[in-house]
């Protein structure tokens, strides 16, 4: 059974850092594309960012650019989206996602093409 688990959220202080995690099992990472959306209360999902299957593009939402970097560690079959500097906008509860193995996906997918999701973690940006 494929899972994609996700952990790492929580407080924060506006200006601190946060490294969220989603560890793959039953699938490889390497062979999907992977993206990070957030859904903050009241409001409709959005993307965040996303990581080509290749591994070598990566695409960021005018928000964050700057300040969050996503990347995936082959060995541990994980991806990671690591946010610096974090401001109260960012709160919100944010999900991984990845598509099916090898599938025909433009570098950057769209919400659709994502097959495997994370249950959700929440950050909190707050004094």
């Amino acid at each position: 059974q494929s899972q994609f688990v996700e952990s790492g959220g929580g407080l924060v202080q506006p200006g601190g850092s946060l490294r969220l995690s989603c560890a793959a099992s039953g699938f490889i990472l390497d062979y999907s594309a992977i993206g990070w959306f957030r859904q903050a209360p009241g409001k409709e999902r959005e993307w965040v960012s996303c990581l080509s299957m290749s591994g070598t593009t990566t695409t960021y939402a005018d928000s964050v650019k700057g300040r969050f970097t996503i990347s995936r560690d082959s060995a541990v079959n994980t991806v990671y989206l690591q946010m610096n500097n974090l401001k109260p906008e960012d709160t919100a509860v944010y999900y991984c996602a990845a598509t099916a193995s090898r599938a025909r996906v433009p570098d950057c997918p769209r919400s659709n093409d994502f097959v495997y999701w994370g249950q959700g973690t929440q950050v909190t940006v707050s004094s």
